[in-house]
């Protein structure tokens, strides 16, 4: 009997390897990345099948009483993000948040997960693949907190089996129960609506009559939307949520999340707001700005781009094509050109932009200059156009000279080029009525956002299209003559002063080794004017043609810096980030959030005439108020962020929380003494 027994467990345990050996290939070996506060891994839910998909998930664990974050991340904190490198052909879809729970921190409510997650990620495979596996690499990064706060990241991989088409990939049974788990705690859709009505700052949400729960929680896709730090009182299906000051929107996007009897679900609320008349309503703010709005506001930007200092350099070259012409044609044709190479520019700028946004980018306007190899070569080129109004450098034949000379050979070409030049320069200032056109524009559909930049250049083309059009101004403009030939000399002048600012850019962007590197281009340029204009024949032009690719080279070397604080150390602040605000407003201080870049010459103009001046200094310091400046010259995510949470595509932006807490103040764009004054004066 005994041995009978023995060799009955010896067969279930032959049965058992064989079963393990039979799963092994679903799940390949691969050791979990262990960072200082948790440990993460990707897993396979089964097996690839050509023409199907895998659920891959990324498993994280965090140390006890440690949270990550959801989508998104309540009061304070930041998403977990996953950038998948795939084979060819191979696609991922967005990451599939499970319901988070309200973790009290502080003062604050963040929305996360405490302990074990899985972020599930559908990967399509293409009819097409071929191999024997399907090798899946990712960057993920995630913040993870208790009472202090740590971003954390790993590179993972994942090598999963692909089975012949056609065939049942079955689930691996060792990981089932955690993707059971997880797509269980995946938001569900609603059999009938949710009735959510608004009145002033409160909301009330009506869940439909069937769905039996003992407690309720909202929790909104976008920020500010709730303040989530209040308590959400739930009986007989309604749910009460305060809703932030700021929150202007006409529909409710999110997840409710019910409990009942130990078990807990979420659903997902995605409808229209219908508004409780009565007094409460009386000061609702007004609705955000549509498409016509949009489109003048655009308009009005456009031309008071004109008469910002980072465009009038190159305006002044094409107010000296104008001067003294005589040919209403050939000055129709001017100002069209001028207008396209405005057009074409902006168009250019708004595609770029509004494709990487797609591609989940987070960028806005001016987002080119935040590449030191954009500056050095701007630099380069107002550089050189300094030399050719010097009369150094001749840009094509005849351009030397002015007035009809100019008209005759190349004032299509030139104009459409200066154009360009224009818009160009023009992009790193943001005009009055700018921001809510431009930020109305970002989340447009790619037709709607284009018509706003469109307006947008047609605004700054106006006053020379006019010019254009209109004989008896052009009429008025100072004939040509011997004075025309010294102006343009001394404009070169303006020019040499943009070089100077831009090597200060660049020195903010990347450190002094970039702007030695600029400098050294620069001497090669004039050496390749030199040349040109000393030694006419081909040896001439080829050293000039050497000068200026070594000259490019040298200003693709630098690369934006990671040490220091950048502006924020020039200008006695503290830089700006998430997590250094939410302590202040834990703290219940006063903050001044200035949000800015060493290239946005409005911003510099503010901070020369209103935020440097002995007053505001001394009422900061009277005040408590603590001083955050966000440096937006090289690309940081975090202060994009905020930008967009404001309604804003670009710099400046200046916002003020008042002590004990409560929405910022926005302040506008163009600042003076006073105004800053007033808003620090504010309880």
């Amino acid at each position: 009997m005994l041995r009978q027994i023995r060799l009955t467990f010896l067969f279930l345990s032959l049965l058992g390897v064989l079963a393990l050996a039979a799963v092994a290939p679903l799940r390949p070996a691969q050791a979990a990345v262990k960072t200082e506060n948790a440990t993460v891994e990707l897993v396979a839910d089964r097996p690839a099948v050509p023409g199907g998909t895998v659920t891959v998930a990324l498993r994280l664990v965090a140390k006890p009483r440690w949270h990550t974050y959801w989508q998104n991340p309540g009061d304070t904190g930041l998403p977990t993000t996953i950038a998948w490198t795939l084979p060819e052909g191979v696609t991922a879809g967005p990451i599939q948040w499970p319901f988070p729970s309200a973790l009290p921190v502080g003062p604050f409510v963040n929305y996360g997960y405490e302990g074990e997650v899985w972020l599930l990620t559908e990967i399509a495979v293409p009819a097409g693949f071929t191999g024997a596996t399907l090798s899946l690499k990712a960057r993920a990064d995630w913040l993870i907190c208790e009472q202090i706060c740590v971003p954390e990241g790993a590179d993972l991989d994942l090598a999963v089996p692909v089975l012949a088409p056609g065939t049942a990939a079955e689930p691996d049974s060792r990981v089932a129960l955690g993707f059971e788990r997880s797509r269980a705690a995946l938001p569900l859709p609603l059999a009938a609506p949710v009735i959510a009505s608004r009145a002033g700052d409160r909301l009330e949400l009506l869940l439909p009559g069937d769905l039996k729960v003992a407690s309720a929680r909202f929790f909104p896709f976008a920020d500010d939307v709730v303040i989530a730090a209040q308590p959400q009182p739930f009986a007989d299906g309604r749910l009460e949520v305060a809703l932030e000051k700021t929150f202007k929107g006409d529909r409710l996007a999110g997840i409710v999340v019910v409990e009942s009897d130990g078990w807990r679900r979420a659903y997902i609320v995605d409808q229209a707001l219908s508004m409780v008349a009565g007094a409460a309503m009386a000061a609702e703010p007004a609705a955000p700005i549509g498409l016509p709005l949009a489109l003048l506001f655009a308009f009005l930007g456009g031309i008071i781009l004109n008469l910002m200092p980072c465009v009038l350099p190159v305006l002044s070259i094409k107010a000296m094509a104008f001067a003294g012409r005589d040919n209403p044609a050939a000055v129709r044709a001017d100002g069209l050109a001028y207008t396209a190479g405005i057009l074409a520019c902006f168009g250019v700028l708004a595609a770029l932009l509004i494709g990487l946004r797609a591609g989940g980018e987070l960028i806005g306007w001016g987002f080119q200059l935040q590449s030191p190899l954009v500056v050095g070569l701007l630099t380069y080129l107002f550089f050189v156009l300094g030399l050719w109004m010097l009369d150094v450098v001749a840009l094509g034949g005849g351009v030397a000279g002015l007035g009809d000379g100019l008209a005759r050979r190349g004032g299509i070409a030139g104009s459409f080029g200066t154009g360009l030049l224009a818009a160009v320069v023009a992009t790193p200032c943001t005009a009055p009525f700018m921001g809510a056109a431009l930020g109305f524009a970002l989340v447009q559909p790619p037709v709607v956002a284009l018509a706003v930049f469109m307006s947008l250049g047609l605004g700054m083309a106006l006053p020379f299209l006019i010019l254009s059009f209109v004989p008896a101004l052009a009429r008025r403009l100072p004939k040509p003559g011997q004075w025309m030939v010294r102006l343009k000399k001394l404009l070169a002048f303006p020019l040499f002063g943009s070089v100077v600012w831009l090597l200060w850019v660049l020195a903010v962007q990347a450190g002094p080794m970039a702007v030695a590197a600029a400098g050294a281009g620069l001497v090669l340029l004039a050496f390749g004017a030199f040349m040109a204009r000393e030694f006419a024949g081909p040896g001439g032009r080829l050293t000039a043609l050497a000068a200026i690719i070594v000259a490019i080279g040298l200003a693709a070397l630098p690369s934006p810096r990671s040490d220091g604080d950048g502006l924020a150390a020039q200008a006695g602040a503290e830089a700006y980030s998430p997590e250094r605000l939410a302590a202040l407003r834990a703290e219940g201080r006063a903050v001044f959030v200035n949000l800015t870049a060493a290239w946005c010459i409005t911003c510099l103009v503010n901070e020369r005439v209103a935020l440097d001046r002995p007053a505001v200094t001394q009422a900061l310091r009277d005040g408590k108020v603590t001083y955050l400046l966000g440096d937006w010259t090289n690309r940081d995510p975090a202060i994009t962020r905020l930008l967009a949470e404001h309604g804003r595509p670009g710099v400046p932006l200046y916002l003020f929380y008042p002590p004990g807490g409560g929405a910022a103040r926005v302040l506008p764009q163009l600042l003076t003494e006073g105004v800053v004054l007033e808003a620090l004066a504010q309880p």
